[in-house]
């Protein structure tokens, strides 16, 4: 069902992601110019974080045909495992933005209290800045999802992923000018247009903007999945370095100040929790080689610093999901820090997350939550 109103004007808005979900969304990494050595480490690790969530919520896996069989036998019977067409795996962004709001009975008596925004997609740039060459499977993920689901779909020609937003359930959503002010995306419009849709679209009724995400995030420009998310209302987290030679020290200080300036769409004044940064990471060699340099996809070079970050995990139904890299210093220090930001659930290690930021992403990226009735 094709909605042509605003979600807002209807009384649907984004919930916060630690609200209960009925399900979680993934996608089955399988592209060779993307993933290394024919995604085998990806899936692997990709299977490891379905089944973290999977013991707290339902999950369903999207998978090519020629991939379900596969990934049918890498996951537990209890995963749902769908055949659905995709360019690349990153259900964050090519999936729909679910809102939701209270129980009304429509002309037709059905009930719908959970729909889905459908944005318009072009692989994070375009054909000369983007992350890959073709994208028009992407472009039909959301419906494919919404169709399957039997909910309402909100169509939207504005340019937008997933990963590039974030909302606190009360009104106040957070994103970074470096990503949608770029002029890869929507370059016809201006930054009042872009809040003003994602207020209708949305629900929110403030926009807090962050001038820059994380260093290295250039596959997405950006996004804020990578660089700050709330972890209640009124209480961010931020991605941090204390290393000024670091070249995201400047920008963990520069979002820091804003953020320190600014309070939610009620009026409370910002908590800011430092999530420290990994590494630095940088991409060896060996990964680099094992990616498929076909002129499809964005290169994969030796020496590319990898955008890492701790605040690229998922809130599932009781858990925090969370990206390991390998770095036992600040991999434990995050584990620390996320289990006091969220004392009411249990904070679960996913080792071996490199495999998913030599993509481009990380876990936040690669799910999508599907919000209870």
């Amino acid at each position: 069902m094709e909605m042509k109103a605003a979600p807002s004007h209807l009384g649907f808005h984004m919930p916060a992601e630690w609200e209960p979900h009925s399900q979680c969304w993934m996608g089955w990494p399988e592209r060779p110019d993307n993933w290394r050595d024919n995604a085998k480490h990806a899936q692997h690790v990709l299977s490891k974080v379905a089944t973290a969530i999977s013991k707290f919520e339902p999950i369903t896996v999207c998978a090519s045909a020629a991939q379900w069989e596969n990934a049918r036998n890498q996951l537990p019977t209890n995963i749902r495992v769908l055949e659905m067409s995709m360019n690349d795996s990153w259900f964050r962004d090519i999936g729909p933005t679910f809102v939701v709001r209270k129980s009304e009975v429509n002309s037709d008596n059905t009930e719908h209290k959970v729909a889905g925004i459908d944005w318009n997609f072009n692989s994070w740039g375009g054909v000369d800045d983007g992350c890959y060459t073709d994208w028009t499977l992407d472009l039909f993920v959301a419906r494919k999802i919404l169709g399957n689901e039997r909910l309402p779909r909100f169509p939207h020609t504005m340019i937008l992923e997933g990963g590039s937003i974030h909302v606190d359930g009360e009104g106040t959503c957070l994103t970074t000018e470096e990503c949608l002010l770029n002029e890869n995306r929507n370059p016809n419009m201006s930054k009042e247009q872009i809040e003003d849709e994602l207020k209708a679209y949305l629900g929110v009724k403030k926009v807090i903007w962050l001038p820059r995400g994380l260093y290295g995030d250039d596959d997405t420009n950006g996004h804020i999945d990578n660089m700050c998310c709330f972890a209640k209302p009124g209480v961010v987290l931020l991605s941090w370095t204390d290393d000024e030679t670091d070249p995201q020290y400047e920008r963990s200080m520069e979002a820091f100040s804003v953020l320190s300036n600014e309070r939610n769409a009620c009026g409370r004044k910002l908590e800011i929790i430092k999530l420290h940064v990994p590494g630095p990471l940088f991409m060896t060699n060996e990964e680099a080689a094992g990616v498929a340099q076909d002129g499809e996809a964005k290169p994969r070079l030796p020496g590319t610093r990898l955008a890492a970050s701790y605040v690229n995990f998922y809130i599932a139904n009781g858990a925090i999901i969370t990206p390991q890299f390998g770095d036992q210093k600040w991999d434990d220090e995050a584990v620390r820090v996320l289990s006091r930001a969220f004392p009411n659930y249990q904070v679960v290690r996913i080792e071996g997350a490199r495999e998913i930021v030599l993509g481009g992403g990380n876990i936040h990226c690669i799910t999508q939550q599907h919000p209870a009735a």
